[in-house]
């Protein structure tokens, strides 16, 4: 899933090899939180947070198969202690 995930988000970001994927795992849920450079946020959300909810719902409809429910953060350098 990360994978697809990291798919999604390099066809947006203009600093793909800034962009950090960190991986939270509790039971049956998943945190992937996208760290990205303030230039990207935007390209990466979308106008009103359409790309952003289109990722959503693509990971979520991919991840029926394995069980698992996955949550995705996106936030910016500064942002991540």
């Amino acid at each position: 899933m990360l994978e697809l995930i990291k798919y999604i988000v390099s066809r947006f970001a203009e600093k793909q090899d800034e962009v950090q994927y960190l991986v939270e795992e509790n039971g049956d849920v998943v945190t992937v939180t996208v760290v990205l450079d303030e230039s990207d946020m935007g390209k990466v959300i979308g106008r009103q947070g359409k790309l952003a909810k289109a990722l959503r719902t693509i990971v979520r409809s991919a991840s029926a198969k394995e069980n698992k429910k996955y949550n995705i953060e996106i936030k910016e350098k500064g942002e991540i202690a």
